[in-house]
């Protein structure tokens, strides 16, 4: 299948650039956003609340995902019912361990029991699937974010992994398996041959739409004109 109208899987732009944000939030196929505190860096944002804010005075039909930025559970918490208070469209991004690797499993339960609609981010293995679904409020919507990408990354097949994550999430009617950290449009594909609810797209990745279904031999053809051009006006010569 090559036809974005046959898609399941929802479509998240990943960013941090308020007009590409806005942008992306005006197309149809868009379904929700997504920020992270190194996305944020590249986009120069000094001042995160206020950042989140203008977003969210201009978004507030779709869901919109910002990230604690703690490291103890304790702040995390507290970040993350500030976090929660400003849009009834938020979902809260909390990692799935901090950087000493310990669990946010109680941390994610407190949460849902207190009916915070959480994006849990940076899993990577279906014990971490597990261990988070089995903390979430089943009458809470929720995201389950598996870095798909990274997994590839280390030479793995993510595809396998996220078909077991779409079973072990069946049991949790509102938990929905983000495939994030996304590389190429193949991707998108992937995860909806996967059956994965929602795949997070960067910008860059989101321009190529407009080529899927693109007749290869055309493609070739444009490609061979690309380098010849190029290398005319390099003035290139042998």
């Amino acid at each position: 299948m090559n036809s974005l109208d046959q898609l399941r899987v929802k479509l998240f732009a990943d960013g941090a650039n308020v007009s590409e944000m806005l942008e992306m939030h005006a197309l149809p196929y868009i379904k929700g956003l997504t920020t992270n505190p190194t996305l944020m860096r590249k986009a120069g944002i000094a001042n995160y609340r206020s950042f989140a804010k203008d977003v969210l005075s201009q978004i507030n039909n779709k869901p919109v995902c910002f990230e604690v930025l703690a490291d103890d559970f304790a702040e995390m918490e507290r970040q993350a019912m500030e976090i929660a208070g400003w849009a009834d469209n938020v979902f809260v991004k909390i990692p799935v361990t901090n950087t000493k690797r310990e669990t946010c499993r109680t941390l994610v339960k407190r949460l849902a029991d207190r009916r915070i609609k959480l994006n849990v981010t940076a899993i990577m293995t279906l014990a971490q699937v597990r261990e988070i679904a089995a903390s979430l409020n089943p009458d809470i919507p929720s995201y389950l974010s598996v870095f798909a990408g990274r997994v590839a990354d280390t030479g793995i097949d993510p595809a396998p992994l996220m078909c077991q994550a779409v079973e072990i999430l069946k049991s949790n009617g509102q938990a929905e398996l983000v495939w994030a950290s996304s590389r190429e449009i193949l991707n998108i594909f992937q995860a909806d041959a996967a059956g994965c609810h929602v795949i997070t797209v960067t910008n860059d990745i989101l321009k190529k739409l407009s080529i899927v279904g693109y007749d290869l031999s055309e493609y070739s053809l444009d490609t061979v004109k690309m380098f010849y051009n190029d290398a005319r006006t390099s003035g290139f010569t042998l």
